[in-house]
């Protein structure tokens, strides 16, 4: 645990928070993008421990929970047709549809399983050639590389019995969305380490650029997050905009190329719905026409199913920074863990998740 206590350690943990309250002078409002963030701050007490000038909002970072509800229907679809092996991450099972989720579709003997890789999959649909096997991929820029190199295998062992159901999105639309928004109250970014150790973060200074703001690219232990905090405070206080980078061990401004070429191989850049939001122009990813035979949305007819969000659930709100998850009058009561009306409740990302199990009723 050496290498991990060291962004855990007390001492450097009080020295920054000194150093932000001897630099902050006024009210800031900062939002971190990625629901880990948003984990590891609630969960370590950073919150409670920031001077009150300082307002943390959480963003849409939960690739969970933006993925939209009509795309879960779609999964559950598919998930029920005989001959089907449907394989997602853990964190998608539980997450609600309209009227029912992927682990109860397990329990009413469709076959669902857990992997916890693209990759397996695609093991799965060579061990099983008589079966279409369906991995749902859903994630930011982090899990895109891996879902793409599974299309591009799949096409080159030419494998006609598999299949990607996919739910990409990208933060950078995601920013503009926030920032552009007339109710938006974001002055400062805390970025999300593992998008920018793929994408880089040159992405991120026109944004800061045009909206006048700074963005520090971020990690995901309690130091790191605190530095983050401490940077974008100084330069909020100091009127400096531009993209400054904390997570300096895992992250350059150029990323990862090879998986930036590989990414741009398979997928395009396309409009996307995003669950509790609505839609952003090109803000996630599709197969590209070569790859097009690998799309389930398209192979099993179920391209056209709709939903409509649950009425009560404020989750869009939640993830644009707009109103914390105690301000839900659901949460806690009509939506909990055990029965969730939000995708937000259930993920290991998700800000009413967090707020739920290390007790933030407000």
């Amino acid at each position: 645990m050496r290498f991990v206590d060291e962004y855990r350690n007390e001492t450097d943990a009080q020295k920054l928070l000194r150093g932000i309250m001897r630099t902050v002078t006024r009210p800031w409002t900062i939002m971190e993008i990625c629901g880990g963030q948003t984990h590891t701050l609630i969960k370590s007490g950073i919150d409670r421990l920031l001077p009150p000038e300082i307002t943390l909002v959480h963003g849409p970072g939960c690739p969970v929970c933006v993925t939209p509800l009509e795309l879960i229907d779609r999964a559950i679809a598919i998930a029920r047709q005989p001959g089907v092996i449907f394989t997602s991450f853990g964190d998608m099972l539980r997450v609600p549809g309209s009227q029912t989720d992927l682990l109860r579709v397990k329990a009413q003997g469709g076959d669902v399983r857990m992997i916890y890789s693209p990759l397996d999959a695609l093991k799965l649909a060579r061990k099983h050639p008589d079966h279409q096997v369906v991995f749902f991929a859903v994630g930011f820029e982090t899990t895109a590389p891996g879902n793409a190199m599974a299309v591009w295998q799949a096409k080159q062992l030419g494998l006609s019995n598999f299949s990607i159901l996919c739910s990409h999105v990208l933060v950078p639309p995601a920013m503009e969305a926030i920032l552009s928004s007339p109710a938006n109250t974001v002055q400062g970014f805390l970025a999300a380490g593992h998008v920018c150790s793929v994408m880089g973060y040159w992405e991120y200074e026109p944004i800061a650029a045009r909206y006048h703001i700074p963005v520090v690219v971020t990690g995901f232990e309690p130091l790191d997050l605190l530095q983050g905090i401490y940077m974008t405070v100084r330069a909020l206080e100091e009127g400096r905009v531009g993209v400054e980078n904390q997570y300096s061990r895992a992250v350059s401004r150029e990323g990862n190329r090879s998986a930036q070429q590989l990414m741009a191989q398979v997928f395009q850049v396309s409009d996307r719905k995003w669950r509790g939001i609505g839609a952003i122009p090109q803000s996630g990813y599709s197969l590209r026409p070569e790859f097009a035979a690998f799309d389930a949305g398209q192979r099993f007819g179920v391209a056209g199913i709709v939903a409509a969000e649950s009425p009560v659930c404020i989750a869009g709100q939640i993830m644009q920074g707009l109103k914390k998850p105690h301000d839900c009058p659901a949460f806690g009561t009509l939506c909990t863990p055990e029965h969730p009306l939000g995708a937000p409740m259930v993920s290991s990302e998700g800000a009413c998740a967090a707020y739920y199990q290390y007790g933030r009723a407000g």
